[in-house]
């Protein structure tokens, strides 16, 4: 079995420029076996245009990427992972397995795989349905059975719940999760917040085709945090939170003074030394961050 931690995927300074539109601009970002990875931007932040570069749809302007350390090129690449980046594409007038079959022959892989992803994805009973015959929703899952086929190292998907009702939601999110769960590392490109902290262990943020943040989604909602605060003397608390060196941003928000930790601090040691100061707090809390309230600021226009 493989070691997880294995690159499956480099990309280094990677640019693609439309004309005077810069789309994706300098990305170096690294996927590793064993993780799911939310690519998250806003509509138009560069994230398909990524996913287009990597797998041959997009020429990049600039930079470059690789697979597999090198040792693969992107032709031989793809047939070890499974991609879907646009709406799904079938005959509408042949059966999902009829369908399938025809994966297995383009993916030059074996028909073996096409049941056990039917049934993973919850469509062997319909499988002599025809496509044409399919919810959306199931649509959605049968392009996922057609990804997975081939036995991907690595599933990419682009906005894989756009345009589904609350249930195919759920049940598109429930199967990401089932398949990371037997192993396959994950590309999920997405604008949804709680799509990304709901199956991801990653997020790379992009914005305006700018990565902004590249890191675990615990550790954007595990910073240091920061305090809402009140005194007898707001003028003299915010001058105080100022000079202090374990905060690097403080603001005015509603009659409160916003106080955004940059280094560890406890609420024991902020109140004593504002109560050494001869200040009184009126009002006092310790809060995290929400993973909204990171990619908010991460993403602001400037």
């Amino acid at each position: 079995m493989e070691t997880p931690g294995k690159k499956l995927l480099e990309l280094q300074g990677l640019t693609k420029r439309f004309g005077g539109l810069v789309a994706v601009e300098s990305l170096s970002l690294t996927i590793e076996k064993g993780n799911v990875y939310g690519l998250l931007g806003p509509n138009g932040s560069g994230k398909s245009t990524t996913l287009g570069m990597v797998l041959n749809v997009v020429n990049p302007t600039a930079g470059q990427f690789q697979w597999y350390n090198g040792t693969l090129s992107t032709h031989e690449a793809l047939k070890k992972i499974g991609a879907i980046i646009e709406r799904p594409n079938f005959y509408p007038y042949m059966t999902a397995i009829e369908n399938l079959k025809l994966v297995c022959k383009i993916k030059e892989c074996p028909v073996t795989g096409i049941e056990p992803q039917l049934k993973l994805v919850g469509l062997w009973e319909r499988r002599n349905s025809k496509f044409s015959t399919y919810s959306l929703g199931m649509k959605q899952r049968l392009a996922i059975a057609a990804a997975l086929v081939n036995d991907p190292e690595l599933l990419i998907l682009d906005e894989p719940t756009n345009g589904l009702d609350p249930q195919g939601i759920h049940q598109i999110r429930e199967l990401i999760q089932k398949i990371a769960k037997k192993g396959t590392t994950i590309l999920l490109a997405s604008h949804l917040l709680d799509e990304v902290e709901k199956v991801c262990t990653h997020v790379i943020v992009l914005q305006k085709g700018i990565k902004q943040y590249e890191g675990r989604v615990d550790s954007m909602t595990h910073s240091h945090g920061y305090f809402e605060l009140a005194a007898n003397d707001n003028l003299a608390l915010m001058a105080l939170l100022k000079e202090h060196a374990a905060f690097d941003a403080i603001k005015e928000e509603n009659s409160h003074i916003l106080a955004y930790l940059k280094a560890p601090l406890t609420a024991l040691e902020l109140s004593q030394s504002i109560t050494e100061k001869g200040l009184f707090l009126t009002h006092f809390l310790k809060l995290k961050p929400s993973l909204e309230e990171q990619f908010l600021s991460l993403t602001e226009n400037p």
